[in-house]
C-alpha cells in the first residue's frame, strides 16, 4: 500500500510563500510521475506540476503557476516539494500530491490559503 503524505500548507498573505512536502512510503524512483494538483470546492481538481522520475524529463507547469511555483525532489528522503512563491489569493484550495505507475494514488491533502 503506498502512502502519500502532505504537509507545508498553511496561512500566507498574498505575495507570501509556502512550500508544500510531500513524503512516500516507498522509494520515489519506483513511480512513474509524481506531481501536484489542487481542487477548489465544486471544482474540478487541476494539475499545477508534474514530475517525470525518469532521468531526462523536464517538469510541466500550469500556465496560471509558471515562473511562480518550483517543484523538485530529494530521492534520499522519497520525497517531492511543491515551492509556492508570490501567492495569489486564487491559490487558495486544498493541494494534493500524486504518483503514477499503473495506477494513481494521492495523498489526503494540504489547505493553502492565501488572505490578507
Amino acid at each position: 500500500q503506498v502512502q502519500l503524505v502532505e504537509s507545508g500548507g498553511g496561512l500566507v498573505q498574498p505575495g507570501g510563500s509556502l512550500r508544500l512536502s510531500c513524503e512516500a512510503s516507498r522509494n520515489i524512483l519506483s513511480f512513474n510521475i509524481m506531481g501536484w494538483y489542487r481542487q477548489a470546492p465544486v471544482k474540478q481538481r487541476e494539475l499545477v506540476a508534474i514530475m517525470p522520475m525518469t532521468s531526462g524529463g523536464s517538469t510541466n507547469y500550469a500556465e496560471s503557476v509558471k515562473g511562480r511555483f518550483t517543484m523538485s525532489r530529494d530521492n534520499a528522503k522519497n520525497s517531492v516539494y511543491l515551492q509556492m512563491n508570490s501567492l495569489k489569493p486564487e491559490d487558495t484550495t486544498v493541494y494534493y500530491c500524486n504518483a503514477w505507475r499503473g495506477q494513481a494514488y494521492w495523498g489526503q491533502g494540504t489547505q493553502v490559503t492565501v488572505s490578507s
